[in-house]
């Protein structure tokens, strides 16, 4: 027989085992997601933001071609021939031809042109993903919107669902007729409309967020209380505020890097007035018959090209070129006022939603008094279920309409921060 201590050890082991060992932990909750980090995903990981870096690979591989005007160039060709009739009678030439640019007034300007055109591309590129930043926000904006409206529409059917409850006991104890169980019943199955468009609103909205995002849509969000805290501060615009959104809009930076680039294009056709001076080398070897019946030659020398009348073409061109770059300055001086226009119309909206909530939230103080008092004359029986209809829709409509409010103001303010030239999260620049 075992013994006792052995016996005990092997039978209740288990259990201590068990009871020493660590409770099941529950899967951590998943994070809400910020604002900010949304902001951040979307410029990270949007498609829009990879093909806006594609166009400045572009423009760079534009610049080093450019540049290529300044360097030499080598070219070797070689050429094997043989007598058909004669397999003996084979011939070989090689030949290397060096060139090197010594004076091209024409590469000045076009070089010129294409890195302007290249920190163009790159502002362009910033510019966008400045853009789908703000679009981001909207989008999470959005979907907090829609989420609040659907937590209104479930208030306002777990109302009706405890008034219908309510008012079928009253008909029971013959204290109310069979017209005010029709009425809850109408108003319960409105609430359950409603919930059920809200819900859909919420699950479209957040589709969209999770495709600018490339995520799950299904994450929590985080309200942003410090975003919603400045869209209730009053804009304050002044010249200098107008003139810093000018300086750092990405997209007038770019506008002005485009005139430059026609500016210094436009004086290309000036420069072929101007000759062009080519250094050149050129080795060549021919072998006929035996290895060493070789013929070797060699030389270098300068070449000069000066194409002192074409015609016309350059006097064309040039105006052509020049007709171009006053445009592109039109569109500038264009571009610069809609800056204003935009930055103007921004915060007159900002101030318009400002409004509007404030109206919103004493609405829907009204609305919930109105409510519970129109509640208790029900109860008492001094009004009638069409009137507790009625409070409870105005108390549903005020509800959304504050809601509304509050993000309409906090999308009026990215408005605002986008016509501005700031980021669409983070202090102003």
């Amino acid at each position: 027989m075992k013994h006792p201590l052995v016996f005990f050890l092997a039978v209740f082991a288990p259990f201590v085992s068990a009871q020493e060992a660590p409770l099941a932990t529950a899967p951590p909750a998943v994070a809400p997601l910020t604002i900010e980090r949304a902001v951040e995903l979307a410029v990270t990981r949007n498609e829009r933001a990879a093909i806006a870096d594609t166009t400045v690979e572009a423009a760079e591989a534009r610049v080093r071609r450019a540049r290529t005007a300044f360097f030499p160039r080598v070219d070797i060709n070689g050429n094997l021939s043989g007598d058909y009739g004669n397999g003996s009678e084979r011939t070989l030439s090689t030949s290397a031809l060096l060139t090197q640019p010594i004076f091209d007034a024409r590469a000045f300007p076009l070089y010129r042109q294409q890195r302007f055109e290249r920190d163009a591309a790159l502002l362009t590129a910033n510019e966008s993903k400045r853009l789908l930043g703000f679009d981001a926000a909207a989008a999470f904006l959005g979907v907090l919107s829609a989420e609040q409206v659907l937590l209104a529409a479930q208030h306002r059917r777990e109302f009706a669902q405890a008034n219908l409850d309510d008012v079928r006991a009253r008909f029971e104890a013959g204290l109310v007729s069979s017209n005010d169980v029709t009425r809850a019943e109408l108003e319960l199955a409105t609430a359950v409309r409603g919930m059920a468009q809200a819900s859909g609103d919420v699950q479209s909205s957040r589709i969209e967020l999770g495709t600018l995002l490339k995520m799950d849509a299904a994450t929590p969000l985080a309200p942003p209380e410090e975003l919603l805290a400045r869209a209730a501060a009053a804009p304050a615009l002044s010249e200098g505020t107008l003139s810093t959104a000018q300086q750092q809009r990405s997209d007038i930076a770019a506008l002005r890097a485009r005139v430059e680039a026609l500016r210094a294009f436009a004086q290309e056709p000036n420069a072929r007035f101007l000759p062009s001076v080519d250094l050149t080398a050129q080795t060549s070897n021919v072998n006929e018959g035996a290895i060493t019946n070789r013929d070797n030659r060699a030389f270098v020398g300068l070449s000069l090209g000066w194409p002192v009348f074409d015609a016309g073409v350059r006097g064309a061109e040039r105006a052509e070129r020049t007709a171009n770059v006053r445009g592109a300055e039109l569109q500038l001086a264009l571009e610069l006022r809609d800056v204003e226009r935009e930055l103007r119309g921004a915060a007159v909206q900002l101030s318009t939603e400002q409004a509007a909530l404030r109206e919103a939230a004493a609405a829907l103080r009204a609305a919930r008094k109105n409510s519970e008092e129109t509640g208790i004359l029900y109860r008492e029986g001094l009004a009638s279920a069409l009137e507790l209809a009625d409070a409870t829709q105005r108390l549903f409509e005020a509800e959304v309409a504050e809601v509304t409010a509050r993000y309409r103001m906090a999308l009026a303010y990215l408005s605002l921060r986008e016509a501005s030239g700031a980021e669409p999260v983070g202090e102003t620049r």
